[in-house]
């Protein structure tokens, strides 16, 4: 059944603006496409078959794999697109860290043979970084958003939509390391585990010196990064993923391989997606702590803060999964706590106390309403958005207003490059529309 809206019609007209950045989303999906990269002799990565890479290493007596996958599933499939290429027996599974999607298939790997399975330590006692905190129906990951509206995750295809993020293939570290890094020879292949905290404080990098070969983990992805994510989880160490970059950087990698995404190959191409990460991040961090040092508040340096044109438009710095705006917000509470200086926001008004004047002064529901459907038609989505949470916060239940908000959010999801903010977008107005339906019977 249609929604039709108190403006009359089932949809609002498309304002005439720019849907360039959900183009190039979904131009960005290429890089998940399935296959076996070769990343150099004896070392091939699996991407596209599950949310994460799959690196397989080998070995004089058998093979080596890095990263497992999202669940069993998953990882079966990706033994069957290894073929003969991967050897038994797994000799051992290295672990980058603990998320699910990069742990969940090692049953499958392990098999009947008992590799050792290494981690850093901050491993074991790691949380899983799951979604926590959400409101209104928003996910980040559009798990449930319909085939017509989902593009990816920005980096990843999905995030459990076909097959769930399960702990069902989850195996736990036989051998674990604390500090900096370890050296080992696991049968026959020298190898150097390198801690990494960026996206986890947990990450390891793997480092395969004789063949010149970095597989990152999460340190490192062909999009700006999650710094402070809108599901729900702290905000990332900007300081320590710096420092983490900076010791990669020093390898000299010949081929990188992230965490997520195709390979990056070429002593040069490494270093420099390496280089151009680093000061990325490094450009916000030193630009939001200068603003803190200067009085400033977050408002005012998310509309300050901007990357220079020649790391803006560098590709592995586009805002598929992270943007500079929520970054500069992680950073600042991280370092200046919440409080932005304002008196007035010692003890604000509550979100309803301030609706209250606020439609009082526009002269009533009735009227912020049709202000907000006005606003609608004018294709201003997100001054829409919020003039309908000012009649949502007096009447919870007015249709109208929901309607409102729908379009407003549907607007606002399909001008976004950004895959969690355009998942959110419209899985929170997918609720809303189910609430009418629901409460319309």
């Amino acid at each position: 059944m249609a929604i039709v809206s108190t403006l009359g019609m089932t949809d609002p007209p498309l304002a005439a603006d720019d849907f360039s950045g959900r183009d190039k989303l979904k131009a960005h999906s290429a890089e998940f496409q399935k296959r076996v990269e070769n990343v150099t002799e004896g070392v091939y990565t699996a991407v596209g078959y599950s949310a994460s890479n799959v690196t397989l290493i080998h070995a004089q007596t058998g093979s080596i794999i890095v990263d497992t996958s999202a669940n069993p599933v998953d990882a079966k499939a990706i033994v069957a697109a290894f073929g003969d290429r991967m050897t038994r027996p797994v000799c051992a599974i290295i672990y980058t860290h603990n998320h699910p999607d990069h742990t969940g298939g090692a049953t499958v790997f392990v098999g009947n043979d008992k590799p050792e399975i290494y981690s850093h330590k901050l491993l074991v006692m790691a949380k899983p970084d799951t979604v926590r905190g959400q409101r209104d129906g928003g996910d980040v990951f559009g798990t449930a958003l319909p085939d017509d509206q989902f593009i990816n995750v920005g980096t990843q295809l999905e995030y459990g939509r076909v097959t769930p993020h399960t702990r069902e293939g989850f195996l736990p570290p036989t051998q674990t390391f604390d500090g900096e890094e370890q050296s080992l020879e696991i049968a026959g292949v020298p190898i150097r585990l390198i801690h990494t905290p960026g996206e986890a404080d947990e990450n390891i990098s793997v480092w395969l010196p004789d063949r010149k070969v970095l597989i990152a983990g999460d340190v490192l992805l062909k999009t700006f990064p999650n710094i402070a994510p809108l599901r729900g989880v702290p905000a990332r160490p900007v300081e320590k993923w710096i420092a983490s970059l900076e010791k990669l950087i020093a390898l000299d990698a010949r081929v990188v391989v992230p965490g997520h995404m195709g390979t990056i190959a070429g002593a040069y191409e490494g270093k420099e997606a390496l280089t151009t990460y680093r000061d990325g991040i490094k450009f916000v961090y030193e630009k939001t702590m200068e603003g803190i040092t200067n009085g400033k508040t977050a408002d005012e340096l998310v509309q300050e803060i901007r990357l220079p044109a020649e790391l803006a438009q560098h590709p592995y710095l586009q805002e598929y999964y992270g943007t500079v705006a929520w970054a500069v917000r992680g950073i600042y509470q991280q370092n200046a706590g919440w409080f932005d200086g304002n008196p007035a926001h010692i003890f604000p008004l509550t979100e309803k106390q301030r609706a209250e004047k606020l439609v009082a002064m526009a002269g009533g529901t009735a009227k912020m309403l049709g202000n907000a459907e006005t606003s609608l038609a004018a294709g201003e989505f997100q001054w829409a958005a919020e003039q309908a949470d000012y009649v949502l916060a007096l009447e919870p239940r007015s249709g109208g207003a929901m309607i409102v908000k729908i379009h407003a959010l549907r607007e606002l999801g399909e001008r976004q490059m950004n895959a969690t903010a355009r998942n959110y977008y419209l899985t929170v107005a997918q609720c809303l529309e189910q609430r009418i339906k629901f409460r319309d019977g």
